[in-house]
Order: structure tokens, then C-alpha cells, then sequence
């Protein structure tokens, strides 16, 4: 029992804005201005190197939000898409599934072909910038949020689908626990990523190239920035040691051009090649001048070297792709 002279501390009194006689009008008016601020601070975007970047300070994702990064966002996913057989997942959501959450979104294409797929889940994709298109299925809807954050929702997800996030998070093994957590027992968690080592099968890229130059000093210069920017290797390991079981992973080849044989890998290669020279700025402008001290002078150099190398075809660039997901015990 608590002592019959303990502190009770009272809530300071907070005295309430008078509306006079129109009370909704008035008070609809102000909350409109009051998220009229919030929006405005979500979308404040900061101009960089002639590039839009996102406004969120504690995010540590570098690269741009602006109309010529979401075109390389749908690029993106059309090559996954290409790269798994057509597949927009390879974890099975069960028919039923009533929600879906897609962490990243980014543009949100994969959660409205996933809403047009699964009409009876509702579908919820979040992302540091709304870049969202504002007509979609009637069971998709967007959020803005920063995933590295404590997460708040109360409902439990059948599937959670985190996709090409490298370069974005800082806490890997955290974000595993944060899906475990809020993932209904027997649900499925899916991460698809990179491992964005640049080798070649026939030691056509060299040390001395510059895009194994550029590739080297990338992975470094994420690393040092506290962004693990290799995910897709340790994928299956992290969740793993989240709880989830029968974790089942997965590796693809990305060529950088057409230069396999193999007819599947020529299409993915080609797709990559154009997402790879629609996207070298953005790669590098932020990280390469924020954490090497690079001009912006120097870094289109770099990428002016970059594009001429991987026009060669003689040099038979690839890195993987890394597909993990596995299954929530049931209860």
C-alpha cells in the first residue's frame, strides 16, 4: 500500500482557446493550420547539388527524392520484378491476408500491384517522403515515417515486405525485432536487398578500373556513415536471430549490361545498366561530398568514368541480389 503522505502529481492546468459561437468552424480551421505546418515540415526538402533530398534530420538515407529518382525507383522495381521470375514476393502470403505493410515504399508501386493483387488486405506502405502517387486502390494508403523509429501500430501484419532499404537503415538487427514484434503468429517476413560488391566471373574488372575504384570507396564511405550499404549478406542471419524460423534465403545475379549469354541475365543486366547510369548522381553527390569531402566537380569525373567503363562490354561487371524471409512461430 502507498504511503498515505505520498507526492500525487497533478497535471499543470491547461486553459482552452475560447471559438465563440461557431465552435467546428473554428476549430476545423486551426487544425487545418496546425497540419498545414507539419506538412510543410515533412516536405521542407533540402536542395543539394542541384538535387532534392528528404527533410527528415534523422534518417540516414543519401539519396535524392526528387521526379529523376522515382523514375530509377520503377526502374528498380521492374528489375526485381524481372530478376524473381515476375514475382512481386517470394514469401507465401496466404490468400486471406488482411494486412500488408510495405516498409520503404518509396514510390509505391510494389504496394499497388500488391493491393490490385490482394483486394480484401489493406495495404500500408510508409516511407521518410511522400512521393506517393494520391490515386491508388482503395485498399492502399500511404504514410509518412521514419521506419528506425519505435513503431505504433496496434495491429499485428500477416506479411511485412522490406525491399532495397541498404543505404537507408542504421540498425538492421533492430529493425528485424521492430517486423517480429509486430507480425501476427504465423505471419511471413520478406527482405529483399544488395550486396553491392562489384566482381566479374572472369577477372574482367580490375582493381585498377574505376567503378571497382567507385564501388570500393561507396562501401567505405556508407560504412562510415553508419549505413551498412552490403545488406543482403547477412539477411538470413539477422533474421534468424530475431526469432523468426524456417528462414529460407536466396541470391540472383545482377549483371552491370547485356553481356551474358543467358537470355534471362542479358534482360536483368540491361535493366541494371540503365538503373546503374540513370543513378550514378544520385549514389554519390550526397555521400561522396558529405563523408570524403568531395567537389561535386570531382564526383561527376567519377561518374563520367564510371559510364564509359560499363559501355565496354568487355568488362562482365555483376554484384547479388539477396532474398530472406521467413515465419513467425504461431503462438
Amino acid at each position: 500500500m502507498a504511503a498515505a503522505n505520498s507526492a500525487i502529481e497533478v497535471e499543470p492546468e491547461i486553459e482552452a482557446s475560447a471559438y465563440g459561437d461557431e465552435p467546428d468552424s473554428a476549430y476545423d480551421s486551426e487544425v487545418a493550420s496546425y497540419t498545414t505546418s507539419i506538412a510543410s515540415d515533412i516536405t521542407n526538402y533540402k536542395e543539394e547539388h542541384g538535387r532534392r533530398y528528404h527533410a527528415f534530420e534523422n534518417a540516414g538515407y543519401h539519396y535524392p527524392n526528387d521526379e529523376k529518382e522515382t523514375d530509377r525507383l520503377d526502374i528498380m522495381h521492374k528489375l526485381t520484378e524481372v530478376s524473381l521470375g515476375g514475382k512481386l514476393n517470394l514469401a507465401p502470403i496466404p490468400a486471406n491476408a488482411q494486412r500488408i505493410l510495405d516498409i520503404g515504399t518509396g514510390t509505391g508501386i510494389w504496394a499497388i500491384e500488391t493491393g490490385d493483387k490482394y483486394p480484401k488486405a489493406e495495404v500500408l506502405g510508409n516511407d521518410i517522403s511522400p512521393i506517393q502517387p494520391k490515386w491508388v486502390p482503395p485498399n492502399v494508403r500511404f504514410e509518412v515515417d521514419n521506419v528506425e523509429e519505435d513503431w505504433t501500430y496496434h495491429q499485428p501484419f500477416d506479411y511485412i515486405h522490406c525491399r532495397m532499404m541498404g543505404n537507408a537503415i542504421r540498425d538492421w538487427p533492430r529493425l528485424n525485432r521492430q517486423c517480429f514484434e509486430h507480425t501476427r503468429p504465423g505471419g511471413w517476413v520478406e527482405f529483399i536487398d544488395l550486396d553491392l560488391t562489384w566482381t566479374s566471373p572472369d577477372g574482367s574488372l580490375q582493381e585498377s578500373h574505376a567503378s571497382k575504384t567507385f564501388n570500393n570507396e561507396f562501401i567505405k564511405a556508407s560504412r562510415e556513415a553508419g549505413i551498412e550499404s552490403c545488406p543482403g549478406l547477412y539477411l538470413e542471419g539477422w533474421m534468424k536471430d530475431a526469432g523468426f524460423k524456417d528462414v529460407k534465403a536466396e541470391k540472383y545475379v545482377w549483371p552491370v549490361g547485356t553481356w551474358p549469354k543467358d537470355k534471362h541475365l542479358k534482360e536483368v543486366g540491361a535493366w541494371n545498366y540503365l538503373q546503374i547510369m540513370e543513378g550514378l548522381e544520385a549514389f554519390t553527390y550526397a555521400l561522396f561530398t558529405r563523408h570524403l569531402g568531395m567537389s561535386k566537380a570531382e564526383v561527376e569525373v567519377i561518374c563520367a568514368n564510371i559510364r564509359k567503363e560499363i559501355k565496354n562490354p568487355a568488362m562482365h561487371a555483376m554484384f547479388h541480389l539477396h532474398v530472406a524471409y521467413g515465419q513467425k512461430p504461431e503462438a
